[in-house]
């Protein structure tokens, strides 16, 4: 279970004001010491992330923040780390203590409606003192992480209060292909491959096939007609890396369904319907205008990296113009989005799907379309509606 991937599991954020305990209640519901407790003041500092298995729903993450209310320039910038928090919660726990209701607590609760993240007050101390009776639409419950009081009713709550996607365990391609019938992957083997070992999304579809009770059968671009010609049946669905789209789509029969792993992620960890709208962006765009590319990982830029090189020269191509590009990574985004005319996003295979609705409602309020990788790519190919095809998805 440690090893299932931080954009698999349901992310709940703590929040609260300094001291009021979320660190304690944190320790208490994973039931060993995961982070710093201090009496302290801002203890906490960085976001404190703690994996754990909270059945029936299995993998969670669990991501700690410091106090609301923290002070100074560094707190300033403390506060931003967590307002960051925010668009990438499921689900939100806020923490208070008797008496201690007011304006920072409501600040919270108005971010996180504006998110449209479900929210559970936790009253601490309740050892100190007896909770008062707080006038919220949201579920309230009293607890102590000292004496650990409530502390089983509020992992119960948690269960009770997670979005409903959690629940019903939504496929990535398992219901394009059926139980029974086969997905052919095409896997290129380049310099952007871990030496070993396959990338993220690919063992997350074979995987979700084999949840599916589906068959997977995986190769390399250059064996792909061979593959086909093997098969007694035609495959249900061909998925290929967005980089050897071209080649796939040719030696792919047009009665046999194709798409991306990447299309596959804007609809399991984003808005399909959104992101294949905003790559109609591209027909827009003009010599000079601006393009900012976001990638969830970190990872150095290699030669002929699809974000740094092959987008933006696909792009340049399909505009016959000289674009600008800015690019950013990780939980960072620009704080004004304005200067853009368009956001090209990666799979987000890294992230929970709460973190890209929240940076597409970000786009959407700054008037930028926003789409990703493998839209783009098949939008400046040519090959679009071909990719969209498979979903039942037409965009006019």
């Amino acid at each position: 279970m440690e090893k299932t991937s931080k954009g698999m599991r349901l992310h709940i954020g703590i929040f609260g004001r300094r001291n009021v305990g979320k660190s304690s209640i944190l320790n208490a519901l994973v039931g060993q010491e995961a982070a710093i407790v201090s009496d302290i003041a801002g203890t906490t500092t960085d976001p404190v992330e703690k994996p754990m298995e909270l059945l029936p729903l299995g993998p969670v993450l669990f991501v700690d923040t410091a106090g609301v209310d923290d002070i100074g320039a560094l707190g300033e910038k403390r506060i931003s780390k967590t307002r960051k928090v925010f668009e990438r919660t499921d689900l939100a726990m806020v923490v208070t203590e008797a008496g201690a209701w007011g304006t920072f607590e409501d600040e919270i609760l108005k971010a996180l409606e504006e998110l449209k993240v479900p929210a559970i007050i936790v009253i601490n101390k309740n050892d100190i003192r007896a909770a008062d009776d707080i006038k919220t639409k949201y579920a309230t419950i009293s607890v102590s992480a000292k004496t650990g009081a409530g502390i089983d009713l509020l992992r119960e709550l948690l269960i009770k209060q997670a979005p409903e996607e959690f629940m019903a365990n939504p496929a990535i391609l398992g219901d394009l292909v059926g139980p029974g019938k086969i997905a052919v992957l095409v896997v290129p083997i380049d310099k952007e491959a871990p030496k070993g070992r396959l990338i993220l999304p690919q063992v997350q579809a074979i995987r979700d096939l084999l949840d599916s009770d589906a068959i997977a059968v995986v190769c390399k671009e250059r064996e792909l007609q061979a593959t086909l010609e093997k098969l007694t049946e035609k495959p249900a669905l061909v998925v290929t890396d967005s980089q050897a789209f071209l080649k796939v789509a040719a030696d792919t029969p047009d009665d046999i369904p194709m798409t991306s792993f990447s299309i596959l992620f804007a609809r399991f960890k984003a808005d399909l319907a959104e992101m294949a709208a905003g790559a109609r962006a591209i027909d827009t765009l003009k010599d000079g205008d601006c393009v900012l590319i976001a990638e969830s990982c970190t990872h150095h830029p290699i030669t002929d990296d699809i974000g740094t090189v092959k987008i933006p020269r696909w792009l340049g191509q399909y505009v016959g113009g000289q674009l600008k590009f800015e690019w950013t990574r990780g939980h960072d985004l620009p704080e004004d989005l304005s200067k853009y005319k368009m956001i090209v996003h990666c799979g987000a295979c890294m992230w929970n799907r709460r973190e890209m609705l929240s940076r597409i409602m970000l786009a959407k309020k700054a008037g930028v379309p926003i789409s990703n990788y493998g839209l783009v790519i098949a939008y400046s190919l040519g090959i679009f509606e071909r990719a969209l095809k498979p979903f039942g998805l037409i965009i006019d």
